[in-house]
């Protein structure tokens, strides 16, 4: 019995130790309990051999540390040299002069693009608080993004593109107070966008290739961003009437491949900034508003895989600057001389008489016997009733498929469809002024995939 009881004692003497040491040591390792949530491995503390010219290249080196032991595969071992306590010489680690200080020097951007890593982002890394930029993009992070991201508070641009992320969407960089740029395309975020999204002060939105599913809020109009990328997702619901309140801002909006169902709104002709406009494959109804004719810095114009119809206006076709337009796979029964001389353009799959590979005769008749309705979709806000609304406009009388009148004629042209279409917009890059001079490095985001 005496020996039993004294083997006890030993483990629980042994226990207590370890229990309190590993306590002590976390504390430490997060600076006082700073980060509420606990991390998955333990702390790595700086050995006492380790010099720093000053506390924040220590913080950083634990926060580095910490993520190093997170990560599962470093097959280029971009991580291999993160030894020692001279943070700066860790490859994809850069350093500057602080904002706060220029007298001391501090981790100032992380840039490990197209490292293929595998591994988690640690709560630790909230510890480097004097961060501008956050990318890494093309690895294998999976997990969730960090809580502690909310304590980076100078960080300007977070680029998480093309990784495993996965789980809703990332509530925290709503926290993030001076981020500017926002790339979270490429990974495996689903279920609703918060409205808040749309009232940051954001310059770039790019959300393309994941799972979400929502409708597009009606504040989507109050978002000052200049590019705003939203494809391949499951988004439903109507185009935004609000869009016309993005006028001074917006550049490129890019919808595509979604569930969008809605006629256009007439409001889209107040973006004279925009010059790329792409809402192909969606569900888009109706004849398209006249207003598109004062989009005067329109470029790029995709409209194709929807059911529009009507005929296409020849200030459309004759907007200065428009260099590619497509608007193949819908039910246009008209278009001006103007459309066929542009440098691209797509018209296969509609209505038009005259035109090579245009839907047949019938489909088209068939298209046309069928009512719509804008107003009945209910894209508007939601208002109180009121009783001077006009009555739905009564349905046409039933059509017969033949005889059937043909197409205004349109003097015929070899296709285009075979010109390669143009590259997707660049990432904004005009962020320099507010990012720290990192010596020789262009640390601006890099332009988006070749296919959004």
């Amino acid at each position: 019995n005496t020996v039993v009881n004294n083997v006890l004692l030993i483990i629980a003497f042994f226990v207590t130790f370890t229990t309190a040491t590993s306590d002590s040591r976390r504390r430490v390792f997060y600076y006082g309990g700073e980060f509420k949530s606990g991390a998955d491995f333990d702390s790595v503390l700086p050995s006492s051999s380790l010099t720093f010219d000053n506390p924040r290249l220590k913080t950083a080196y634990i926060a580095l540390q910490a993520w190093k032991q997170a990560i599962i595969s470093d097959p280029f071992n971009l991580t291999s040299n993160w030894v020692g306590s001279n943070v700066c010489n860790y490859t994809g680690v850069f350093c500057s002069p602080a904002l706060d200080d220029p007298a001391i020097i501090t981790v100032a951007g992380i840039d490990l693009n197209h490292g293929d890593i595998a591994g988690k982002l640690p709560e630790e890394l909230g510890l480097l608080n004097d961060i501008a930029l956050f990318h890494v993009n093309s690895n294998r992070f999976c997990g969730e993004i960090p809580w502690s991201f909310k304590e980076l508070k100078r960080l300007f641009e977070l680029d998480l593109s093309n990784n495993r992320f996965a789980g809703k969407f990332p509530y925290v960089v709503l926290r993030i107070p001076n981020l500017k740029f926002l790339d979270i395309r490429f990974n495996e975020f689903e279920g609703k966008v918060p409205k808040a999204l749309f009232e940051k002060k954001l310059d770039a939105i790019f959300m393309n290739n994941n799972r979400f599913a929502f409708e597009l809020p009606e504040n989507f109009g109050n978002s000052p961003a200049s590019v705003i990328v939203l494809a391949n997702n499951r988004f439903h619901g109507c185009l935004p009437r609000s869009m016309g309140s993005m006028s001074g801002t917006l550049n490129e909006v890019v919808l595509s491949n979604n569930g969008l169902h809605s006629c256009l709104p007439e409001e889209i002709g107040s973006l004279k900034n925009v010059t790329v406009f792409d809402v192909k494959n969606n569900e888009l109804i109706g004849e398209l508003p006249e207003s598109i004719g004062k989009l005067e810095s329109l470029e790029h114009f995709d409209l194709s895989h929807n059911m529009l119809s009507g005929t296409v206006h020849e200030r459309v076709c004759s907007l200065p600057n428009l260099m590619n337009f497509s608007f193949n796979n819908n039910f246009f029964t008209g278009m001006p001389q103007a459309c066929l001389d542009l440098e691209e353009f797509d018209d296969r799959k509609n209505c038009f008489d005259n035109r090579d590979l245009q839907r047949s005769r019938l489909q088209c008749k068939m298209f046309s016997c069928v009512p719509l309705n804008c107003s009945a979709i209910n894209c508007s806000p939601k208002l109180s009733p009121s009783p001077s609304l006009p009555p739905p406009p009564l349905l046409p009388p039933p059509c017969p498929l033949y005889p059937i009148s043909p197409p205004p004629t349109i003097s015929p042209r070899p296709p285009c469809w075979t010109l390669q279409p143009p590259p997707p917009p660049p990432s904004p890059t005009g962020y320099s002024p507010l990012l720290p001079p990192f010596a020789g490095k262009n640390y601006s985001s890099p332009p988006p995939p070749v296919f959004y």
